[in-house]
């Protein structure tokens, strides 16, 4: 049934009340907050019956004990690297109920990484569920803050990624492809608050071009009904207006005539987008006119001028985006909703007006058991991410972290996760009635991002390494380096800075720096490879050559600002303005990769199998 009609019979019949719907959406928050012990151990409890003879739970010892005491004394605490045999086992199609009872159904594809690939997040069907309810507590939390929202559209750019199958025949991709492709977005019932500018088959159309296009083609005709604009990262918001900037003059012409680019030839969105497109030369005019001004200063609340905040994630490595996203929308607020990941959907926020620096998401306790590890960066800096025995004494439950302090967010889920540390270190800001609330600091061991991917340091190292062997033929060797997510264009691009020792005067060819920073991009993660190669929001990586010598002026310059002379190391990622204009005045040659990585769906043993 249309969509039109739908709407039109539930309003006639009264069945959607958004008043009586956002009621019980805050209270059932109110609820599962006041008691976030007793729901807690409810979570456990539900998890560890329905469980109980899984072969990973009987292998630690559990023995059908689900009391949390017993629990806590038994399961160890663990990292993807101690799951990833019995994972690979699934993916290659065993069906033995080793994580969950019920069936894995497919496999959510986790933005950190693992020996270069993507980590496998197990899920089970009755999740999508779980992401959807918490999905369902955003708005009525935001009615409260700016009402009215129900009476116009929100114009978000979502997008579906690239899929793959398993050895077994399981899909694997990321949660929101996950999401989008399924009944519960693609066959939601009507509500005015998943009422958006894009129609369905432009986000689930594969063609990321395609998709771009015609999702800013539909929000460009329907301009008076947005009151939001979003996308899932600030990142990804940007490279929409990018994409503005360089399409306007054909999203003009579409307008102007009623007709699409031939360019879109994926019939589902032609056919789903003529339905909203017809011939308007007074808005093409309008928007003609103001992508013609000099300065793209407040574009956002020029061309969509009931706007009243920005959607979008600009906490952690996405903040730095805020300044760029506050001259596109005149300093609209920018509001972040919820706090997720591959592996659990975790908490809201509770306070969606806040400036983006004090941001802090209440974990809902119904999601998940949560566990918490105090995080000590001294001892961080040493490095091992094994814990013994005394260090899994310390972990904390959710009721009981304490204001002020950082820790590691540990969780033990209804899809076969138990006591998984997730990576993220949190702060805590306070307390919505007994649940923490929480700063999002950092993902643990992460230094360079720009979009989804993340590279921690040993990565970068290991690149680097199999980079610098191309310079032994000259009788040359890489001194030292360090690294720096550039932003200033989009899309952003590493940049490595090295300084290199050489033995005699045999110059080095441009070619082989080149084939330098090529090495380094395919010896990173899948999910940096996929941003260079599919996606297209990643930039060639770029090294930039020091003169000798600046590696000694970056230390005098940290001993100068009260760094220990005895203690220091060069970083391997510099974020601090000053350093970075210290390092580019002794750039003497700069090299960019000459081709994008190697990359394809899924991880590379599957096709190496086949």
């Amino acid at each position: 049934m249309p969509e039109e009609l739908i709407r039109a019979r539930e309003m006639d019949s009264k069945v959607y009340d958004v008043q009586d719907k956002n009621k019980k959406a805050l209270e059932f928050i109110q609820d599962v907050t006041s008691n976030a012990q007793e729901v807690q151990n409810r979570v456990l409890d539900e998890i560890l019956s329905s469980n109980a003879d899984v072969e990973y739970l009987r292998r630690h010892g559990l023995n059908g004990h689900v009391d949390r005491d017993t629990f806590k004394k038994v399961m160890p605490v663990i990292t993807y690297e101690d799951l990833q045999p019995d994972i690979e086992r699934i993916s290659n199609g065993d069906t033995l109920k080793i994580l969950c009872s019920q069936p894995i159904s497919e496999f959510l594809t986790s933005s950190g990484t693992s020996g270069g690939e993507r980590k496998l997040m197990p899920t089970i069907d009755e999740e999508l569920g779980r992401k959807s309810s918490l999905y369902s507590l955003l708005m009525p939390v935001m009615d409260q803050f700016v009402p009215g929202l129900d009476k116009g559209k929100g114009m978000y750019f979502l997008f579906i990624k690239s899929e793959a199958k398993t050895p077994g025949g399981l899909l694997a991709r990321p949660v929101l492809t996950s999401y989008y492709k399924s009944s519960y977005f693609r066959d939601r019932p009507y509500d005015p608050y998943t009422n958006y500018t894009s129609p369905n088959e432009t986000v689930l159309c594969s063609d990321s071009y395609q998709s771009m296009y015609s999702q800013l083609l539909c929000g460009l005709c329907q301009n008076d009904e947005v009151l939001r604009v979003g996308a899932v990262f600030a990142s990804g918001f940007i490279r929409a207006i990018r994409f503005l900037e360089k399409h306007w003059t054909s999203l003009c012409n579409d307008i102007r005539t009623g007709t699409i680019d031939p360019q879109i030839t994926d019939l589902s969105v032609r056919e789903a987008v003529m339905k909203i497109l017809k011939p308007n030369p007074r808005l093409a005019d309008f928007i003609e006119v103001e992508c013609r001004r000099r300065s793209w200063k407040g574009i956002i609340t020029r061309l969509w001028p009931n706007t009243k905040y920005i959607d979008v994630i600009v906490t952690g490595t996405m903040s730095q985006y805020i300044q760029t996203i506050d001259y596109y929308s005149n300093g609209l607020p920018l509001v972040c909703t919820m706090y997720a990941s591959s592996e659990c959907y975790f908490g809201v926020n509770l306070n969606p007006l806040c400036n983006p620096s004090d941001v802090a998401y209440t974990l809902i306790p119904t999601m998940a058991y949560f566990e918490f590890l105090p995080f000590n960066r001294k001892q961080e800096v040493s490095g091992s991410s094994k814990l013994n025995a005394s260090d899994q004494l310390e972990l904390v439950d959710l009721v009981d972290v304490k204001i002020g302090h950082e820790y590691e967010l540990v969780v033990t889920t209804y899809a076969g996760l138990y006591r998984y540390r997730v990576g993220d270190i949190l702060k805590v800001a306070g307390f919505k009635n007994k649940a923490p609330q929480f700063h999002f600091i950092c993902r643990k061991n992460v230094v360079l991002s720009i979009d989804a991917d993340k590279t921690d340091e040993v990565e970068l190292q290991n690149a680097v390494k199999r980079a610098a062997n191309h310079l032994s033929p000259f009788d040359a060797r890489l001194i030292e380096y360090t690294s720096y997510a550039d932003l200033s264009k989009i899309p952003g691009h590493y940049v490595l800075y090295w300084e290199i020792g050489y033995n005699n005067d045999t110059p080095i060819p441009p070619s082989v720096f080149e084939d330098c920073c090529l090495t380094v991009e395919e010896s990173l993660n899948s999910v940096y490879r996929q941003g260079r190669v599919s996606d297209k929001s990643i930039g060639p990586l770029e090294i930039k050559i020091v003169e000798t010598g600046t590696f000694d002026k970056l230390m005098d310059y940290a001993v100068s600002n009260g760094a220990s002379i005895n203690q220091y190391k060069a970083p391997r990622c510099v974020k601090y303005e000053p350093i970075i204009q210290l390092l580019n005045s002794r750039v003497v040659s700069k090299y960019f990769s000459p081709k994008c990585p190697e990359w394809v769906p899924g991880h590379k043993q599957w096709y190496n199998n086949n």
